[in-house]
């Protein structure tokens, strides 16, 4: 059974993931070279599929070293079946690029809790999260995640609170050296900027109707399970766990102003509901409804194909 298999955090389980995320990108990925395809387009599929699973391994690590879930490998498998579910969020490099410095970010937020190296982690995280802006612009939303950290973990010295803006500036600096150096001009940083949109034409498709009802639907039963154990966990980790309900809910905020709704722009939902769904399968008792769970998932990229 697949609960079982995963119920432990073994490096089997890495492996296996990684296949299985190999596989999917060459069903998805490859099928844009039908007519052949070059070294250079090769080196830049293997950095985009390292890319993927580096944020696989960035997860992974940073929710076991914080104890956001059980010793289990439920997160790497969610993550992964979330990118099959929607294999759009594969398909545009950006979003892959972006995603990984999010998670860097996240990794960062989160470890304040220990109260060690506070200007450090504060100033990394908002370093990831602006250079993450550069690939997709909405990904900025995350900053808000670096101030509610700060008052979540009962941060209120003043200088710590000016840290993040000086990550933010950190960046902008980087990026007009480089066209200083390249282009001997300051560039023009308002062309990271991007537009919102409403439109939501693009998910009329059947493949993504079924992926997005499954994917939400399974994600808003495990939330209100996540939400009513908020108050059990322990003083010392609840505001880790909030903060995870902060990043989906700026994960879907992005989804909703995405300029161009592709189906991509989920990706960005895809570690805050691994955590969650993971919180919720290890609070179930009843196997087989935990395997009726997970199996759902698994057929849904089959079902894709039918339909």
């Amino acid at each position: 059974m697949i609960t079982r298999f995963f119920s432990t955090s073994k490096p089997i389980h890495l492996v296996l993931v990684s296949f299985f995320v190999l596989g999917l990108f060459l069903v998805v990925r490859l099928g844009y070279y039908s007519e052949g395809i070059n070294a250079t387009q090769i080196l830049k599929e293997l950095v985009l599929y390292s890319i993927t699973l580096l944020s696989i391994f960035v997860l992974s690590f940073f929710v076991n070293k914080n104890n956001l879930t059980k010793q289990n490998s439920f997160k790497i498998l969610f993550f992964s079946l979330f990118l099959a579910c929607i294999p759009e969020t594969i398909q545009h490099g950006n979003i892959i690029i972006s995603n990984v410095f999010i998670l860097f970010a996240i990794r960062r937020i989160i470890s304040l809790r220990s109260n060690l190296n506070i200007k450090k982690k504060l100033f990394d995280a908002a370093f990831w999260i602006t250079l993450a802006s550069l690939f997709y612009f909405w990904a900025i939303l995350f900053l808000i995640l670096v101030f509610a950290a700060l008052i979540f973990y009962s941060i209120g010295q003043v200088n710590n609170w000016i840290i993040p803006f000086i990550g933010i500036i950190t960046v902008i600096l980087i990026v007009v050296s480089y066209y200083i150096v390249t282009e001997n001009s300051y560039g023009d940083i308002f062309m990271y900027l991007d537009d919102f949109g409403f439109d939501f034409s693009n998910y009329n498709k059947s493949s993504l109707i079924i992926s997005i009802t499954i994917i939400l639907s399974l994600g808003l039963w495990a939330l209100f399970f996540y939400t009513r154990k908020l108050q059990d966990k322990s003083r010392a980790y609840r505001p880790s766990f909030i903060l995870i309900l902060i990043a989906l809910i700026i994960g879907t905020a992005i989804v909703i102003l995405a300029p161009s709704k592709n189906g991509s722009e989920f990706v960005f939902l895809f570690a805050p509901l691994a955590i969650i769904m993971t919180n919720y399968i290890e609070s179930i008792k009843e196997t087989w409804f935990a395997e009726v769970f997970v199996w759902l998932l698994v057929i849904t990229p089959i079902a894709q194909l039918v339909f």
